[in-house]
């Protein structure tokens, strides 16, 4: 257990200026709103594409019935 603590102390660092939590919060902001761009740039894009795949299917229906008759 006490090794477990230890090699887990090498990676925590908790500076005693807390200006340096200034530039990984500026990170983590800019991260976050490109992980919310992205996400939603893949909802617009999945709604296109369904858009596209639901018009597909009414032609093919419709040329289905057309060609039973």
């Amino acid at each position: 257990m006490n090794e477990l603590i230890n090699t887990l102390g090498l990676f925590l660092y908790f500076p005693q200026d807390k200006s340096e939590y200034i530039p990984a919060g500026i990170m983590m902001l800019i991260c976050g709103i490109a992980a919310y761009v992205t996400f939603r740039l893949i909802i617009r894009l999945s709604k296109k594409e369904q858009q596209k795949t639901d018009e597909l299917i009414r032609r093919m229906e419709a040329e289905n019935k057309s060609n039973q008759k």
